[in-house]
């Protein structure tokens, strides 16, 4: 009997400790980088990769990413981060702009298993949006899929509530895990963001309401971090990060739990 017991208690310790081993915990980050500008308009890629590196994040959307243009004197932005940084980068075309391409950028410290890049609708006078979709296979082998957008910015959100549709019509089947992270210019109580909570959630912490823009006294949020609604996600952290000099976003940061 005895014996018997002990097989128990040790079938349970290792049935338990691989369920501990499962679940990850991922640190994200979502950060509008002005093209690479700063608000000084200097430039600074050393600048933006330190405040990445200081932050430890596992995943970062960033927005407002420059591949090539004049305006960011011919650089790759997403390589040089990833270079920067020592983390791995993808860009995601959104339009051809300034001799360049302007879109999204994805800095991963895992490899990439696969990506996307999903083109977003928008009309015709409208300056075209991407979302970039990779998914990523975490230390404790949990796939994870990442997506990173920026969504229209003009006062009329007739662009931005398309935008959103097609990212519901594009996620609302999946099983992965996925994160969507990014500057959607869109507040809380807004049509784009009610749509967007058909697929996504963005946690009850109080941090999660504070304001994002702009990165000096800001008023309003329209910076994100949301994860899917299939109850793995438990969000433990959420950060707002208004680093002034770096944007005229302030970054968001947040820890989340991942369940098997």
């Amino acid at each position: 009997m005895n014996n018997f017991r002990g097989v128990l208690v040790l079938l349970f310790l290792v049935l338990f400790g691989s369920m501990n081993y499962a679940q990850d915990t991922l640190r994200v980050m979502s950060f509008n980088i002005l093209h690479g500008a700063t608000v000084k308009n200097d430039f600074n890629l050393d600048s933006l990769a330190r405040i990445i590196k200081s932050y430890n994040p596992h995943l970062v959307a960033l927005q407002e990413v420059d591949f090539k243009t004049k305006r960011a004197k011919n650089y790759d932005l997403p390589t040089e981060l990833g270079y920067r940084t020592k983390m791995a980068p993808l860009f995601a075309r959104a339009m051809y702009y300034d001799g360049g391409e302007y879109g999204e950028a994805i800095l991963s410290k895992f490899s990439f298993v696969s990506s996307e890049n999903l083109a977003l609708p928008h009309l015709p006078d409208s300056e075209p949006r991407a979302a970039a979709i990779v998914q990523v296979e975490t230390a404790n082998k949990n796939l994870v899929q990442f997506v990173g957008t920026h969504l229209d910015h003009q006062n009329d959100s007739k662009d931005r509530e398309m935008q959103a549709r097609a990212l519901v019509e594009r996620f609302h089947k999946d099983t992965i895990p996925t994160l969507l992270l990014g500057d959607l210019n869109a507040e809380s109580n807004s049509e784009t963001i009610s749509i967007l909570k058909n697929v996504f959630e963005q946690g009850a912490l109080e941090e999660v309401k504070q304001p994002t823009y702009p990165s000096k006294a800001p008023t309003k949020k329209i910076d994100y971090i949301l994860f899917d609604r299939s109850g793995r996600w438990k969000l433990l952290d959420y950060q707002i990060l208004c680093e002034n000099y770096a944007s005229d976003h302030c970054i968001v940061m947040a820890t989340l739990l991942l369940y098997p």
